[in-house]
């Protein structure tokens, strides 16, 4: 559901999905080819939240900020299932693992990767391609060429559901038994590994 607060109403480009069990409230900007997960809670009440093109928000993700801060998730950020981004910036490319919770005032470089599970603290600032885990999350490496590339490929899967979803998503009743025509997984996708060999 996507509300109205104070006058704010968000901005969803057209070829973007919000899928209806997400809540999208107040001055919330969000860019094209953007997938919202059901669960998340994107809270533009107090601040601003910017969402740029080809970003994922999944499965119960919370995005929020103190008073008048802007959060911005820069060009293809990838946020995974559960993930609390509290007024941080977001760098271009990057990959922010299952249930990390990154903090105020947090910079987060282009194309780096966030382990799962990560606390980033209050006002760190990561550097661009840096590969960081743990609580207190702690850069352990720079991000490699192999890393980035699996990284991009696994975002370009989510930039394009938005289209699938606005295709061929539909409340229904479930079935009662499995219809003997039922298409085949291997029918519809394509695998991990042949996404992962491009």
């Amino acid at each position: 559901m996507v509300y109205e607060f104070k006058g704010f109403i968000p901005v969803v480009h057209p070829s973007s999905f919000v899928h209806p069990q997400a809540a999208v409230t107040g001055n919330v900007v969000i860019g094209k080819d953007v997938y919202i997960g059901p669960g998340a809670a994107i809270r533009g009440d107090w601040g601003g939240i910017i969402i740029e093109d080809g970003c994922n928000v999944q499965e119960n993700c919370t995005i929020h900020m103190f008073p008048a801060v802007t959060v911005r998730l820069k060009e293809g950020a990838h946020i995974g299932h559960g993930a609390i981004i509290h007024g941080a910036t977001i760098g271009k490319n990057v990959l922010v693992g299952m249930n990390t919770v990154i903090m105020d005032e947090v910079e987060i470089g282009d194309e780096c990767i966030i382990g799962a599970l990560a606390f980033v603290k209050a006002n760190s600032k990561i550097p661009n391609r840096s590969l960081v885990v743990g609580n207190p999350a702690k850069v352990i490496k720079e991000v490699s060429d192999d890393m980035i590339a699996w990284k991009t490929k696994g975002t370009q899967l989510y930039q394009r559901l938005p289209a699938e979803l606005h295709e061929s998503l539909r409340a229904c009743e479930p079935l009662r038994r499995i219809p003997e025509n039922r298409p085949t997984q291997e029918s519809l996708y394509q695998t991990w590994k042949d996404v992962k060999n491009g």
